[in-house]
């Protein structure tokens, strides 16, 4: 019977006694090593986001300046109509 099936089956604090210090020092490293694979999942998920986010607003800044852009040389159009009408 491996350690993880024992620790499934018994009672948290009957499964403690019985292993000793050094089954007690096992089952710790067991749950430390769980966490950190969870932990690093998460980071993981978290940096994918990341990166997603950044593209998208680099997109957005492209679409922004495109924009301003536009705007700029409309306004200058509508300038050049306005005095060319004034004369």
């Amino acid at each position: 019977m491996n350690m993880l099936s024992m620790l499934a089956e018994a009672a948290p604090l009957d499964g403690l006694t019985n292993l000793g210090a050094a089954g007690v020092m096992g089952a710790m490293w067991l749950w430390e090593r769980r966490t950190s694979r969870q932990r690093e999942q998460q980071l993981d998920e978290a940096h994918g986001r990341i990166i997603s986010d950044r593209v998208q607003l680099e997109q957005l800044i492209a679409v922004v300046r495109q924009n301003a852009e536009a705007l700029s040389r409309l306004t200058a159009t509508q300038e050049q109509l306005l005095s060319r009408l004034g004369r």
